[in-house]
């Protein structure tokens, strides 16, 4: 998997003609120094999320003024259980790859036309700020 590194603009992914993981897989393609992720913190993030099946991307933070999203609080957010999951740990500065397998997904119900029945998700995520703090 290919995503670019420069942080100031919306990501560029390539998704890889193979099996996805089983799991949820999190990489840290840039590393940040900020605070770090915890449970229960409000995070603001710029994202870009694209199918695992035909690398298409199907939303993305970028393409609403570049307006960053809250998700809060970390763990227990009103979000797929991926991105709980998948954003502890981040700090800020950090752009992060998560891949998102259906289970912790959509699962086999899909979501908007957009995302299909037991769709792999792949997610690459800026953490703008933590708590407020950037």
């Amino acid at each position: 998997m290919s995503v670019s590194a420069d942080t100031e603009a919306k990501p560029v992914v390539t998704v890889p003609d193979a099996e996805p993981p089983a799991g949820l897989f999190v990489q840290d393609v840039v590393e940040g120094s900020g605070t770090e992720v915890r449970a229960g913190d409000a995070v603001a993030v710029q994202y870009a999320g694209f199918n695992w099946s035909n690398g298409k991307e199907f939303d993305a933070s970028w393409n609403r003024g570049a307006q960053p999203f809250e998700v809060t609080p970390v763990g227990s957010a009103p979000v797929i259980q991926g991105w709980n999951d998948g954003l502890i740990g981040a700090q800020v500065g950090d752009r992060r790859l998560i891949v998102i397998p259906p289970h912790l997904g959509y699962g086999a119900s899909g979501a908007g036309g957009v995302i299909g029945p037991n769709e792999t998700l792949v997610f690459v995520v800026d953490v703008v700020s933590v708590n407020g703090e950037s």
